[in-house]
């Protein structure tokens, strides 16, 4: 049970930034955190895949800051965030013995979760006269330790 709380929290770090969450768990595989040989995401653990979703991460903190980034919550934004949220939930489910399917459920409704969660807290610190770079720059540090958190502790 705890295991998908986990897997549920993944998610909503992908809700947060899409790419961190898969990017974490190559992170994982590759310390040894999450153990994927002999699953069907295996791949998650290799040097290539790691790379790609490393860039890709990078990539989206940067264009985050942009202003004319749509918001998390337009439609292209928010499949991405389940899609990825639902293979971090399915590689840490097949890593941990929860049924990859159920893993990839649980996360993908934490990616809801974090998508709109995250989008009303920082539009709400926003209208409260904090800047905007210094808000999703925090949003950024807890996207990516609470993502290396949730993959090291499960």
């Amino acid at each position: 049970m705890s295991a998908l709380i986990f897997v549920f929290l993944l998610g909503c770090v992908a809700g947060l930034r899409s790419l961190t969450a898969p990017a974490v768990v190559c992170w994982a595989a590759h310390f040894g955190w999450l153990h994927l040989a002999g699953t069907k995401l295996a791949f998650m653990n290799h040097p290539v895949t790691l790379i790609i979703f490393t860039v890709l991460a990078a990539v989206e903190l940067v264009v985050d800051k942009l202003p004319k980034t749509p918001a998390r919550t337009a439609p292209t934004g928010l499949i991405a965030r389940v899609i990825f949220g639902g293979l971090s939930g399915a590689a840490v489910g097949a890593a941990v013995g929860i049924v990859p399917y159920l893993g990839a459920t649980v996360a993908c409704i934490g990616a809801l979760v974090g998508t709109f969660a995250g989008y009303h807290v920082r539009r709400t610190l926003v209208l409260r006269h904090l800047p905007d770079f210094s808000v999703a720059l925090t949003e950024d540090v807890i996207a990516i330790l609470g993502g290396l958190l949730i993959t090291w502790r499960i």
